[in-house]
């Protein structure tokens, strides 16, 4: 089995889609919102950990100045895919978790540090603040 096939397995398992089909139209909405928040060494690092269809995905979005807030890029996931927030919600942590796992734990921690507080949940992880 492929990387990518393994990646949209993830993905329909997580996400408990009914086709490969609707599991890779979350997968590309995702991947192609992702794109837009990232910029750096993490975004070349998580091009470079994904399998090359996805990649293409990916890499062909033009990075914004600044990422936004996890509830905007929700919401942006929701306007590619024409679906509730909620959804949208469950479609980005399906994907996100999935690509958690690909790309490991030291690349998903500097993700997170690249990104505004709010993303660690739709990657699968608890969002904790440091005590004061």
């Amino acid at each position: 089995m492929t990387r990518y096939r393994l990646l949209l397995q993830q993905v329909r398992t997580l996400g408990r889609y009914t086709t490969d089909e609707e599991a890779e139209r979350v997968l590309h909405a995702v991947l192609a919102v992702l794109g837009s928040q990232l910029t750096g060494e993490e975004r070349c690092d998580l091009a470079a950990a994904l399998p090359e269809r996805a990649r293409t995905v990916f890499a062909t979005q033009i990075p914004l100045p600044r990422p936004v807030a996890a509830p905007a890029f929700v919401e942006a996931v929701a306007r590619a895919l024409n679906t509730s927030l909620t959804a949208a919600r469950w479609d980005a942590s399906s994907v996100l978790a999935a690509l958690a796992d690909l790309a490991g734990d030291p690349l998903t921690d500097r993700l997170l540090a690249d990104l505004p507080r709010g993303y660690a949940l739709l990657f699968g992880r608890a969002d904790l603040t440091v005590a004061a």
